[in-house]
């Protein structure tokens, strides 16, 4: 199998609610999405789920088209694969650049298990046909306004609520979101915001997040530097609340100094950040074998990276949670038909070839700020 052609769309979709992050606050998300066509005019999707700005990653939209243009698409045109496994050996020599890679890896699964006729989740070696999805509220101007927006999506059935946190907004808001739900999961993400042991203030934010352990949270995730193993070994030592790795994980031999180091107890996957479906399900693997639960993050994704993520969230080791909550969570029109649905929480695993849904062009169309057309 190759690709004969590769479309690189540049779209913005507007946020039906604000979302405010230890780093910055966003209305609206620019993806890029990868349509690969290959010599007998299927086509394979894929998306570069890539923030605007350099604070979750060092990417950026930016860059992750650069990249893409540049040093992938040339590597990927024309060249003849067996396997979406072989997808990345083919621009090897490229160092980072992970969620650039993952889009163009994610087309080449789903042109691939279209191709073969299976679902996506199936080839990944999925066992579920449903998920339990959880949301991901932001930073709220107030404490009134968060537990407005954790009561919405009770409501509407999700039984697992993250909170984003940062220095100067986490024990309160914790205890009235406990206070008000007693029973629900929650679990707070800090991406990374809280200085450690070598940094100004260091030892009061430790003490800061030990003061979260009363409050049953599933987990305190990311609150550390991403390759800061060794406050995030301290911290898991020292609290009863499980301790998740997200941005720290990048590749398998960070999971492995992870692991050796118990710098953590529980691992968040995202496709994105681990360069495609590959490598996200060879962490699955390596994680489940040490003991850890997994979870499938996401980032805002549109309908194709939400599609993979739902896939990747049906194997056996992820039991916990995954943010592949309903498209209508996000955004009012996606660009996929159907939109990703959640009944009570729980969400489908297609079963159709390929992603199993269909792609919106007149969206995509509507929504591009530019699109780039490569031939082999």
């Amino acid at each position: 199998m190759h690709a004969t052609e590769i479309v690189l769309h540049d779209v913005e979709l507007p946020l039906r609610h604000a979302f405010e992050t230890s780093s910055h606050r966003k209305s609206s998300l620019r993806h890029l999405l990868v349509e690969m066509i290959a010599e007998d005019g299927s086509v394979g999707w894929g998306e570069i789920a890539s923030p605007a700005g350099p604070f979750y990653a060092p990417e950026t939209t930016t860059t992750a088209w650069q990249t893409a243009v540049e040093h992938l698409i040339p590597a990927v045109l024309g060249a003849q694969w067996e396997h979406p496994d072989e997808i990345a050996g083919l621009y090897a020599k490229v160092r980072g650049n992970y969620f650039a890679k993952a889009g163009i890896e994610m087309a080449a699964w789903t042109l691939w298990t279209q191709a073969q006729g299976i679902p996506l989740a199936a080839a990944l070696g999925g066992e579920r046909d449903s998920v339990i999805a959880g949301v991901s509220l932001g930073i709220e101007p107030s404490i009134e306004a968060l537990l407005t927006e954790v009561a919405r999506h009770v409501d509407s059935g999700y039984p697992r609520v993250k909170l984003k946190i940062a220095p100067g907004w986490d024990v309160e808001p914790v205890r009235a979101v406990r206070e008000a739900f007693p029973d629900l999961d929650v679990h707070v993400d800090a991406n990374g915001a809280y200085p450690g042991s070598t940094e100004p203030g260091g030892e009061a934010a430790f003490e800061v997040l030990r003061a979260l352990d009363p409050y049953r949270l599933t987990m305190i995730e990311q609150p550390f530097a991403p390759k800061n193993f060794l406050d995030h070994a301290r911290l898991t030592a020292a609290l009863e609340t499980p301790v998740c790795l997200d941005e720290s994980v990048e590749t398998l031999d960070d999971l492995r100094t992870a692991l050796a180091l118990k710098a953590g107890n529980v691992l968040n996957i995202k496709v994105s950040r681990m360069g495609g479906l590959s490598a996200a399900r060879d962490a699955h693997r390596l994680a489940s074998e040490a003991g850890w639960p997994v979870w499938c993050g996401g980032m805002h994704e549109f309908g194709v990276g939400r599609l993979a993520n739902v896939a990747l969230s049906s194997l056996p080791g992820f039991t916990l949670p995954s943010d592949v909550s309903a498209s209508g969570k996000y955004y009012a029109e996606d660009i996929i038909d159907p939109p990703v649905t959640a009944d009570q929480g729980v969400v489908q695993v297609p079963t159709a070839p390929g992603l199993g849904h269909g792609v919106r062009r007149e969206v995509i169309d509507a929504h591009a700020t530019r699109q780039e057309r490569f031939r082999a």
